[in-house]
């Protein structure tokens, strides 16, 4: 008997399998409760066969089920990954520059970017491409993860909801480019705790693209980071390192270990 998830149009699989990786979709599965997630216009049966699904399997395994029926439809291949440097180069060195890899990952995203940094600094001039491929893109989801940090001298008073706000006004006057949509802004709470002991900090650096294309590197948002400085990365075109990526920042949000900054949505 076909699968009715074969009649889905992709976009519709994507959803669904999103909504089931994350927790969002939990048995008896609904046509009201699949809207909630992005999924419209059920057709008569998937209500049926995603129950069953979820009794026979994890949710996390029928999401994985879902994404290989969506490979299979889209013919996606593993690609060689790519190294990425930023810094000087000897002859016949075979890597890519950051600054080029990143601005051809922004310029070409259709969906989805997310963004990890320590540190962003001329962030305007950094994201210029992003911005303008999200006014070209309505629908584009941007989120930047960011390390926001105590500094050393902060009184102990001082809330991290007032420092959160004054990182995130910061952000969007001298780190976006003015006049334009600004992305989601999400940070690791535990970097301003004002409590003595040892400190964590949000410290990844790297893009995921569209579910699709990762790269990871040691560069920070910064023009130095994507100019001048000696570093290192590794472009991977692989739908699943990609989405495994991203889950996991998304997880985090999930379960409020990473929150995000008000005002910038």
């Amino acid at each position: 008997m076909r699968s009715v998830l074969h009649d889905l149009p992709t976009a519709t699989l994507r959803a669904l399998a999103d909504a089931l990786r994350l927790g969002r979709l939990q048995a008896p599965v609904t046509s009201a409760g699949l809207a909630k997630v992005g999924v419209y216009g059920v057709p008569s049966g998937l209500t049926v066969e995603i129950d069953a699904g979820l009794v026979g399997f994890s949710a996390a395994g029928l999401a994985w089920g879902i994404e290989r029926l969506v490979d299979e439809r889209e013919g996606h291949l593993a690609a060689r990954p790519e190294l990425v440097w930023t810094g000087p180069e000897t002859p016949g060195a075979g890597s890519r520059d950051t600054s080029v890899v990143v601005e051809e990952l922004f310029g070409g995203a259709e969906r989805s970017v997310l963004v990890a940094t320590y540190a962003i600094y001329q962030g305007a001039q950094v994201f210029s491409v992003l911005a303008e491929r999200m006014q070209a893109v309505p629908d584009l989801s941007v989120r930047v993860f960011v390390n926001i940090p105590r500094p050393a001298a902060c009184p102990p008073n001082v809330s991290e909801a007032y420092m959160v706000r004054a990182f995130a006004n910061r952000f969007a006057a001298q780190d976006w480019p003015p006049g334009v949509r600004l992305p989601e802004l999400f940070y690791d709470p535990r970097a301003l705790s004002a409590e003595p002991g040892p400190k964590a900090c949000l410290h990844a650096k790297c893009i995921v693209v569209d579910d699709r294309r990762a790269f990871i590197t040691s560069a920070n948002f910064t023009e130095a980071a994507q100019e001048r400085n000696i570093e290192s990365g590794v472009l991977v075109n692989d739908v699943h390192v990609a989405r495994a990526l991203r889950d996991q920042f998304e997880s985090l949000v999930t379960a409020g270990l990473l929150k995000h900054a008000p005002g910038l949505r």
